[in-house]
């Protein structure tokens, strides 16, 4: 960062030809710097842009208006444009960008990085900044971004030398999506935008100081295989690793090799199918009573790109007290950070798999899946059905599910109907789940589900929203309805701040304090304010065929609010810091 001395800077000024003009005008060979950013951009693959235009961006948002190749989507507020790009990442697999302006616009950025961080997600934010000559000095509109965001990247850069910018852009987007994923922020003056420069393509990226590529360690390899052949109740435990390497069918080949039951993360949904027979869905707090009852009593866990989350475990030292434990990811520093296995497999999850099925041996079932199934049968997801037209939010997530077949990509907000869709809609395929999960940021489904219906065309794609979350970014149907973007939006409207409800009255002798929403606005009108398509459900009878009226709108968004229960928990629950064994399990009525 530059000294707030301008006589002990060390950043070179540039200058731009014909100084009397801002526009950043290319002179032969030589292009502007806003120029060799876009340009970076194609080359690394990217085909669309999310953000919003700023004094010092407008060198780069000049030249967008003629370089071909590169989308842009004008988002309501830069927390969207950040969560759209972290849902496109999530739905394809490949590198989200959003564009922001200095100052307010660059902070904006800032929840949407830090969530992103969180899920490890690839993502490249580029900011604009003022001018070299002004950093440090309180300019209009500045602030020190990278430092703002040094915690929550996975590297950030402040460009004072226009000729890197190439380099610069190819090493963000190789950090942001190479070993475990995450966001890279790049900060670009203004006057670095407005310089001349020789812009050349980066056909390889070398960083000395970070080589991610390749397994770590897999010395144990072999006495992990010796403990999944001798384990008599094992269980599979799988994560957003598992998906961020692509080892979707080496964790099929696994589970079906040996017959071990399979939990997933509320980040690993879809990297098993989890409508399969092996599958117990996700663990946790709000996971499947029997997905919680296995990992409590098994003998083995085998841990495969998941971080030993708190949500999962609760009280640690009385967590999966009879197991021995196998943990492979890519990331050293998640061995043995909150859970210390008994055997650390450091590498990519696919090829750590890839190595590991040949050395086990085939297994039948066992007396293990009997009992596994047994719990299935006794604690089975369930929620009322025939009282009195009332419409629960489970119906709501378990008709969407039937509905699409499981077959969709499905986006949610944070709250009581996050839980509810992760339980309820069974995901087949991996990416199919796009959820804040880390830093549980409410508003986030919205945005995220334009960047998912951005970056996929031929899957539909679903928000399951809460009120609460919906009223935080409902902007974001803007751009929607501009670009004719046909997501479907179900929000489950319990006229509160329903997770906040729930605990209050289970943990606070019912003390509501702030969570009244019955104030909020008629979503139906508000979609139809944007231009969107709105619908009311109030009855269990009127469920599916809004949905189908939703499937059959391609040219826009729709938004269906789905009157809920107001009062209705989100069960099972694992009290924060709790066991197992304070699991409140409600059985079918």
């Amino acid at each position: 960062m530059a000294s707030s001395n301008p006589k002990k800077s060390s950043i070179q000024t540039y200058q731009t030809k014909g100084s009397s003009s801002a526009r950043p005008r290319d002179d032969g060979k030589l292009v502007s710097g806003a120029r060799a950013l876009l340009l970076a951009l194609k080359d690394q693959g990217c085909d669309v842009v999310f953000g919003i235009p700023g004094g010092v961006m407008l060198p780069a948002y000049d030249v967008l208006y003629d370089e071909g190749g590169l989308s842009h989507i004008l988002v309501g507020h830069e927390q969207g444009a950040a969560h759209m790009a972290d849902g496109y990442a999530r739905a394809t697999g490949k590198v989200g960008v959003c564009f922001s302006t200095s100052g307010p616009g660059a902070t904006n950025l800032v929840t949407g990085i830090c969530n992103a961080m969180m899920d490890s997600v690839p993502m490249v934010a580029i900011t604009g900044q003022v001018r070299t000559t002004s950093l440090g000095k309180d300019a209009f509109q500045e602030a020190d971004i990278t430092g703002i965001t040094l915690p929550i990247t996975k590297h950030n850069y402040l460009v004072t030398d226009p000729t890197a910018i190439p380099r610069i852009i190819a090493e963000a987007f190789y950090i942001a999506s190479s070993g475990r994923p995450g966001p890279v922020l790049v900060d670009i003056p203004m006057d670095i935008g407005l310089a001349q420069i020789e812009s050349e393509k980066i056909e390889d990226v070398r960083i000395r100081s970070y080589n991610p590529d390749g397994i770590f360690n897999i010395d144990n390899i072999e006495m992990a295989a010796r403990m999944i052949d001798e384990a008599e109740r094992p269980v599979l435990y799988i994560g957003g690793g598992a998906i961020s390497s692509g080892a979707y069918d080496q964790v099929t080949e696994l589970a079906r090799k040996t017959n071990i039951p399979v939990t997933n993360t509320l980040m690993g949904k879809g990297a098993f199918d989890e409508t399969a027979e092996l599958s117990l869905g996700m663990l946790g707090m709000h996971g499947t009573a029997y997905a919680n009852m296995a990992v409590d009593q098994c003998d083995l866990l085998i841990n495969i790109g998941a971080r030993f989350d708190d949500r999962v475990t609760g009280k640690l030292d009385s967590w999966a007290t009879g197991a021995k434990t196998i943990h492979i990811d890519i990331d050293p520093a998640e061995h043995g950070k909150v859970y210390i296995p008994d055997v650390s497999l450091i590498g990519d999850c696919k090829q750590v798999l890839n190595a590991l099925i040949p050395l086990v041996k085939d297994r039948p079932r066992t007396a293990w899946n009997e009992q596994v199934d047994a719990w299935k049968t006794e604690f089975p997801l369930w929620y009322p059905t025939g009282q009195n037209e009332v419409l629960y939010p489970q119906h709501v997530c378990d008709e969407l599910f039937k509905a699409t077949d499981g077959e969709a990509i499905v986006a949610t907000g944070v709250g009581q109907h996050q839980m509810w869709a992760a339980q309820f809609y069974r995901c087949k395929h991996p990416r199919s789940f796009v959820t804040s999960g880390g830093l549980g940021t409410m508003g986030f489904g919205l945005p995220a589900a334009i960047g998912a219906a951005v970056g996929v065309t031929d899957r539909p794609v679903w928000l399951v929203d809460g009120d609460g979350s919906f009223i935080m970014t409902n902007e974001e149907l803007m751009p929607a309805v501009q670009h004719k973007i046909p997501v479907k939006i179900a929000i489950i409207n319990n006229f509160c701040l329903g997770m906040v409800r729930q605990w209050q009255q289970m943990f606070y002798d019912q003390r509501l304090s702030a969570v009244d929403l019955s104030y909020q606005p008629d979503f139906v009108k508000l979609a139809d304010a944007y231009g969107a398509v709105g619908i009311k459900v109030q009855k269990p009878s009127e469920v599916r065929a809004a949905i189908d009226e939703a499937n059959s709108v391609t040219d826009r968004p729709v938004v269906i609010d789905f009157q809920v229960a107001p009062e209705e928990n989100c069960l099972p629950m694992i009290p924060a810091g709790q066991t197992i064994q304070q699991m409140l399990v409600e059985k079918p009525r």
